[in-house]
């Protein structure tokens, strides 16, 4: 097979030397623009897990890197004056020609043959080749030529960034970060070999035009940097290379494949420095399509396999790294933290690392994380022991007067089981069993103010006596067998309602006995399906306050702790928030602030009849996940404006506005949005979207994402998830009921067990450390 590569990078020259070390036969030349020995930049990073990787595939270039690299295991923090070190990381770092020249050199051997200054112009220069790999990164003229073939995304980051040198020697991964009258920002700096240090320098573009680094030169802008870095450099100076400022594009294509033509690397995709380097990117890239021509040596099934394995696997990378780079984008966001919140932070930003995983790396890191959160709990009044603390989940919380003992939420989930707005027996033992599993807060699924504001047949009501006394009866239940709180939430389906239960067609038109429906504006949620709405006036606005103000009065008499009102999903109020389906020309349209003029008018009206020592949330779509939707000002607007009519807690979520959304998931996806809120309006707030174990809870709560954590799925399949995780846990001030004592104590038995094995298993799973001993 003859085998043309463009661009002799890491990716290109690593899947060079793999497939001629596995097929000899192969004719296997790599074209590089630059010399052998050019290189902009200065080192790459890759943990033990990468090193790993490369041991398994060519021993060789595996023991040639590893004892080129600087070790270490440590990342230290630095902030207001404090240095937080988490160790037990496991990385290393080299110079960046060093890595080229190692893989090279091995190509050499293997009889891979290299053609440097060579410039190449399209595809149609290799006609002859049977597999053409571009590797020719991150400004491919490969992939800008044939653009409308590989259908190429390009979202320029907001942050300036550039690459310098430093002649300091390091002992750990360093976060400098540093506050300026010109801004905040951070250097990201490591240590690659003797006295050489990568130093990464970013901030938003205000700093950096406040630094005027827009109008200097690369040797004009060093002193300035100098300056600021001053005690971090001790005496030592910053060195150039092609240093330039830049926003990082994050690169995504459609197709990675045009004919026998394949992108790898940063041609192919880009994910952010900050969780790694893009080397490691492409390296795994290169081993992706080799093992996918160690299964198919037919070019076309190859390529096709690789498109589609390795895909998946490059989108969860660039997830992470867009969740890790927002953290930098918004790091004034955090600047009022105190050290050990904004330290484990930016250990925990992409989500990735939680928790427990930093407490199995360095159990002195999140011991003093943990102590602080505990401080900060016993500050707000609460009796909490400093010295053997409580896991974040299992601290208590106060709203007004009413305190939760831990932050542990079961999320209102529709059940579709009541009879004429009755909740019955099914409601009774679903929120019944979840109080008793121990649950700090429990919601009550979305339940209407009037038998015309229900999503479905099926749906709670809260408008008549018979509805509030079978209310009552589980309140009551819950509080006798229970210490958990109830929360009532009141909602209007809007232009989502007259429709099928959530296991029939959710969101369609019922087959027969339909109701009429209203929202912001006349547009049905499926067009041509679904029923379309009335637009409301103001008559009918007033009647439905007053149902609103109705059904609180009737949360009270049934003895709720809490009250929310429901502005999300596209539901009547949401209706009225999002601009994709509010069109209105009058003072309920246009603008943000009238958008929310009758939410908020919904909101204070059902305050001033909800009794003040009790709180109030509303839960809200932080985004639509669609263009022309809700934007991160109307966000902000509107959530202080809650906080300023008397919310005490913003209930974030997102989406379910329009049916083509297109929301990107992941593990506990909306917790960013949380964040947002909490940290930029001063408001508490929850979340909720795919967070599903304890550790996940007490790794948003120590990052300072969220107040409480709302679990719906996870509750549904084990009632007593946080009886569960006290156990785990070891916290024995966790309420359990009576007549589950013995079972409580045999669940702290088995759970030190549990546990400890759980840990034997991760210890053993661990990369193993790459460091090469120095004799003695």
């Amino acid at each position: 097979m003859k085998v043309t590569i463009i661009g002799g990078g890491p990716g290109g020259m690593y899947f060079a030397l793999l497939a001629k070390k596995a097929w000899p036969r192969w004719d296997i030349t790599v074209y590089e623009r630059n010399r052998p020995d050019d290189t902009f930049g200065f080192g790459v990073v890759f943990s033990d897990q990468t090193l790993d990787t490369f041991k398994a595939y060519d021993l060789v270039t595996y023991e040639r890197i590893r004892r080129r690299f600087a070790y270490w295991g440590d990342v230290d923090v630095v902030y207001k004056g404090q240095t937080l070190r988490s160790g037990g990381n496991g990385f290393c770092g080299c110079s960046r020609v060093a890595l080229l020249n190692i893989l090279q050199d091995r190509g050499r051997e293997l009889g891979v043959n290299m053609r440097f200054q060579r410039e190449v112009e399209g595809l149609e220069e290799f006609a002859d080749s049977d597999l053409i790999v571009v590797a020719d990164g991150i400004a491919s003229k490969i992939r800008e030529k044939y653009k409308d073939h590989f259908q190429p995304s390009v979202d320029l980051r907001p942050n300036k960034f550039t690459w310098l040198g430093s002649t300091r020697s390091l002992d750990a991964f360093k976060y400098f970060f540093r506050e300026t009258k010109e801004g905040v920002l951070l250097a990201h700096v490591y240590q690659y070999e003797p006295n050489r240090s990568t130093w990464v320098i970013e901030m938003d573009e205000t700093t950096w035009r406040n630094f005027g680094f827009d109008k200097l030169s690369e040797t004009e802008m060093l002193p300035v940097l100098e300056k600021v870095f001053a005690e971090e450099l001790d005496g030592h100076p910053l060195i150039v290379n092609r240093s330039l400022w830049r926003n990082f594009p994050n690169i995504t294509n459609k197709t990675w494949v045009r004919g026998n033509a394949v992108l790898v690397g940063d041609a192919k995709a880009t994910a952010h420095f900050s969780i790694g380097s893009g080397t490691k990117l492409a390296m795994e890239d290169a081993i992706a399509l080799y093992e996918a021509f160690r299964k198919d040596q037919d070019v076309k099934k190859a390529l096709t396999r690789y498109d589609n394995v390795r895909r998946e696997e490059v989108e969860k990378t660039q997830h992470a790294a867009n969740v890790s780079l927002a953290w930098f984008e918004n790091m004034k966001r955090y600047w009022g933290m105190d050290p050990e919140q904004f330290a484990f932070g930016v250990m925990s930003r992409s989500k990735q690392i939680t928790w427990e995983n930093l407490e199995l790396r360095d159990e002195a890191f999140v011991r003093r994380v943990h102590r602080w959160f505990a401080h900060r709990v016993k500050k707000q009044g609460f009796d909490i022991d400093v010295e053997k603390p409580p896991v974040p989940m299992f601290t208590p919380l106060r709203l007004r007067d009413m305190v939760v003992e831990n932050r542990v939420v079961v999320s209102p989930m529709d059940q579709y089981s009541a009879v004429d707005g009755v909740p019955g027996d099914w409601h009774f033992v679903h929120l019944g069993s979840r109080a008793v599993g121990g649950a700090g807060l429990v919601y009550v699924e979305m339940t209407c103010p009037s038998p015309e504001a229900r999503i479905s047949p099926g749906d709670t009501g809260l408008w008549n006596e018979a509805q509030a006394a079978a209310f009552k009866r589980i309140v009551d239940f819950c509080h006798a067998n229970s210490k958990a709180k109830m929360c009532m939430q009141l909602g209007h389906s809007g232009r989502k309602g007259s429709t099928q239960l959530g296991w029939e067609r959710m969101d369609y038109p019922l087959e027969k006995g339909n109701w009429p429906i209203v929202s912001a504006s006349a547009i049905p949620y499926y067009e041509g399906v679904s029923q379309v709405p009335l637009e409301l006036d103001r008559k009918g606005m007033e009647k439905i306050v007053a149902d609103f103000v109705r059904s609180t009065r009737y949360a009270e008499q049934a003895g709720f702790d809490m009250l929310e009102i429901h502005m999300a999903h596209g539901y009547l109020l949401a209706s009225f928030i999002s601009p994709l389906t509010n069109k209105r020309t009058d003072p309920y349209g246009g603008s943000i602030e009238n958008r929310m003029r009758f939410p908020l008018e919904v909101f204070r009206e059902c305050r001033a009849a909800w009794p003040k020592h009790k709180p109030m949330s509303a839960r809200i779509s932080a985004t639509d996940w669609a263009p022309g939707g809700l934007s991160g000002t109307d966000l902000i607007t509107f959530t202080r404006a809650l906080k300023d009519a008397g919310c005490d807690l913003i209930d974030v979520s997102t989406g379910q506005t329009v049916p083509h959304q297109r929301p990107v998931y992941g593990r506990m996806y909306q917790a960013s949005y949380a964040d947002w809120v909490r940290n930029e309006v001063g408001i508490a707030t929850m979340t909720v979207g795919a967070v599903t174990t304890p550790d996940q809870v007490n790794t948003l709560l120590a990052a300072g994402k969220a107040d409480l954590v709302a679990l719906a799925r996870p509750h549904l399949a084990n009632p007593y998830f946080t009886l569960q995780a006290s156990a785990w846990y070891q916290h024995t001030n966790q309420f359990w009921p009576l007549q589950y004592l013995t079972g409580r104590d045999q669940a702290f038995r088995n759970a030190v067990r549990e546990r400890a094995d759980a840990i034997d298993l991760r210890i053993k799973a661990r990369p193993d450390s790459h460091e090469v001993k120095k004799a003695a």
